[in-house]
């Protein structure tokens, strides 16, 4: 609700400076942009949920969309669902080194990824180097699957489409299915799921692979969307993703938060990088104004969260 309330207010101060923020343009280019970040907040909520954290996220997502881009320079009349499905495969394999090390090996999540992190952005460098084609730009790429990064349904464009199916499927699992349930219970107290017969390894190591593959279709969507591809395509974007996530009220230590959370954290970070130079910030502040920001949405949320927690309280004490 408090992230909620802090995107609300900051698109009423853009407004009042700014009445064309919202234009048809300007809220195309603002879905686009939140689309990539959004579906990789997505997988990586679950991952977070079991007290886990993957910082690995944007190396898979370079790492995936180059390897798009090279499957369609080989062949470029491959059909987009399988495309699209060579991408996710791509993401789950990197998913599922992560969680196998994880899970099986038992080495703290941050310390598998970190090193993966780079493993990963790596492997995409020497693959660049080696096949002699350190850049394949939108030229190279078919037509067809370039135009699916601007092309709209019902004025929405299909990346957002993409993001929203991604954001109402996990979050549908992780309500609905007990799978999804035992995450929450992982988080909160692994050692006390182990002993209630919920197969924690496997549950983190298929979150792991779920991230990876969300991470891949993220690949997929940002060669779409850019066309221009190589060894730095989304660098940088795994410290995103996990603001998003935090912001977004999922506790970093585990056990609590939704998707759809993540999932507006992750639309909050894009409209603040869109609104601040439209409120005139200088480009040498945007980066603290964006910490500043960060900061005032997650103690906002706090401070909503203690308040109904206060009024839980009182209602118990009334009832006894």
């Amino acid at each position: 609700m408090g992230v909620l309330l802090a995107l609300v207010l900051l698109l009423g101060v853009t407004l009042s400076a700014n009445p064309r923020f919202l234009s048809g343009q300007s809220l195309r280019d603002l879905l686009l942009g939140a689309s990539i970040l959004v579906v990789l907040a997505a997988g990586q909520a679950m991952v977070v949920i079991t007290k886990n954290v993957d910082l690995s996220v944007g190396s898979v997502l370079g790492l995936s969309a180059y390897a798009t881009g090279t499957l369609l320079v080989a062949a470029p009349g491959t059909p987009l669902p399988l495309v699209v499905l060579f991408g996710m495969l791509f993401g789950a394999v990197c998913g599922l080194v992560n969680g196998a090390v994880v899970a099986v090996a038992g080495v703290p999540s941050l310390v598998v990824t970190l090193g993966t992190l780079y493993v990963f952005r790596g492997l995409d460098s020497i693959w660049a180097s080696a096949s002699g084609r350190l850049q394949i730009n939108a030229a190279d790429l078919p037509a067809g699957f370039t135009s699916a990064g601007t092309e709209a349904l019902l004025g929405v464009p299909l990346l957002a489409v993409g993001a929203i199916i991604v954001v109402l499927a996990v979050g549908d699992h992780l309500r609905s299915y007990r799978s999804g349930r035992e995450l929450y219970a992982i988080g909160s107290d692994g050692a006390a799921a182990g002993l209630s017969g919920i197969p924690v390894g496997r549950r983190v190591l298929t979150a792991f692979v779920v991230n990876g593959m969300l991470a891949g279709l993220a690949g997929v969507m940002y060669a779409a969307r850019f066309g221009t591809l190589d060894a730095t395509a989304g660098t940088g974007l795994e410290l995103q993703v996990v603001a998003a996530v935090v912001i977004g009220g999922i506790a970093i230590t585990g056990g609590s938060g939704t998707v759809w959370g993540a999932a507006i954290g992750a639309v909050l970070l894009t409209v603040i990088g869109a609104a601040l130079p439209q409120l005139g910030v200088s480009a040498f502040w945007q980066q603290a104004s964006i910490g500043a920001l960060i900061l005032l949405a997650i103690g906002l949320d706090r401070a909503l969260a203690l308040r109904t927690a206060r009024r839980l309280r009182r209602w118990d004490t009334r009832a006894t």
